[in-house]
């Protein structure tokens, strides 16, 4: 059954394939990490549509998948790739390129959702959205449509955070570029590309990244002054399974040349997203390519730049499994211990000093971690950690 959401384009007042398993790492192993556990549980139905919008998803063909049959009257209200807190309870999501490729995302528009859970109900609301645009052609190569509403087939966004003038800044990864949105969602400069990587998408060619594997996390620093950029993919020539973190300088508009590597687990696993704790500190998603039942990492780390262990990359603590969230108290009528068993989960924000939330990308139609031949909803949980993270203030109070 489809949904009934607030219609319209309501402008947003900003307020502020199964992978190689590897052995787990020291915090990870049996009584080395203390379990986080759940604390709220919420989910948007997967077929949600924004009302009164354009029909999407013309080149999955007719077949069903995963009990779903496109194309859609509307566009999906999916792909969460990136959350931000607001001040009032509610929070912005990213949704992402569309249904996972250039070739058949050209009739998905780029967008903002506002959200609200509702953890009493376990429902989640959507209460309108900004759809992103390039009016005053910032972009030079060609668009899909005349008048240059942005699709999935132009950009990937898969991350995005705010600065303290209420724009965005969001991460693509058929550049990989760094964008600049104002509050209705207008690009308010040329897409920053980033110097000597480019993705088999990019129209320079010269590709040295996998495709679908350009910035994954962007997060702002506590002062507001730079971005961390962190790729989901290795640059050709790098130590495989190593991910750079680079630093962008907002007011100058550009990188500063400083760059950290973040090691994966394991070379076939990737990230889903990041968020800044303090100046030196950020949580990372880390996760393989399976769900369900085969779903064997899906973790969150506290990654430092100081580099303690001087071995090149970010020291690395488990600070959150969540194949193994400790629910007691069977929040939202879910297990003991609870499993978040999606392909992609991309969505990590700090709630407080101890407590964090979590969405997952559904990649409408095509995901079903949860229930077998069923398309997974967006699922939105908040997480208790064991230990206090000792964040920075400023990100406490950001909204």
């Amino acid at each position: 059954m489809r949904r009934s959401l607030a219609a319209g384009l309501t402008l947003l007042t900003v307020t502020a394939l199964a992978t190689p398993t590897a052995a787990a790492p020291e915090a990870a192993r049996p009584g080395a990490q203390k379990q986080a556990t759940l604390t709220n549980f919420a989910s948007l139905p997967a077929e949600t549509f924004v009302p009164g919008s354009e029909p999407s998803g013309s080149a999955l063909g007719t077949a069903p998948v995963n009990g779903v049959t496109p194309p859609f009257a509307d566009q999906p209200v999916q792909g969460f790739s990136g959350v931000l807190r607001n001040s009032d309870g509610t929070y912005d999501v990213l949704s992402d390129n569309g249904y996972g490729t250039k070739a058949n995302s050209a009739d998905f528009n780029l967008r903002i959702h506002r959200v609200a859970p509702d953890f009493r109900t376990g429902r989640v609301d959507v209460l309108g959205g900004i759809t992103l645009t390039d009016p005053n052609a910032h972009i030079t190569a060609p668009l899909t449509r005349a008048d240059r509403v942005l699709t999935g087939a132009d950009l990937d966004v898969e991350s995005f955070t705010r600065g303290a003038d209420g724009t965005y800044w969001v991460g693509d990864e058929f550049g990989p570029y760094l964008l600049h949105f104002d509050r209705a969602g207008r690009l308010l400069a040329a897409p920053v590309p980033l110097p000597g990587v480019r993705a088999p998408e990019n129209p320079e060619g010269g590709a040295n990244l996998p495709g679908s594997k350009g910035f994954e996390g962007l997060t702002l620093s506590p002062d507001g002054r730079t971005l961390n950029a962190l790729l989901e993919g290795t640059v050709a020539g790098d130590e495989p399974g190593t991910l750079r973190l680079n630093e962008f300088d907002v007011a100058g508009n550009r990188y500063t040349g400083r760059k950290w590597l973040y090691r994966l687990e394991n070379p076939g696993f990737a990230i889903g997203d990041a968020i800044a704790v303090d100046a030196n500190r950020l949580l990372v998603i880390e996760r393989d390519g399976a769900q369900g039942a085969d779903a064997q990492v899906k973790r969150v780390y506290l990654a430092d730049k100081r580099d303690r262990d001087r071995d090149g990359k970010l020291d690395k603590t488990l600070v959150a499994d969540l194949l193994n969230l400790a629910n007691p108290k069977h929040v939202g009528g879910q297990a003991d211990p609870f499993r978040f068993p999606f392909t992609t989960i991309e969505d990590v924000t700090i709630l407080d000093d101890r407590t964090i939330a979590i969405l997952n990308d559904n990649n409408f139609p095509s995901s079903s971690g949860r229930t077998p031949g069923k398309p997974d909803d967006n699922e939105f949980i908040t997480i208790r950690l064991a230990e206090n993270l000792h964040a920075d203030p400023r990100v406490l109070r950001r909204r």
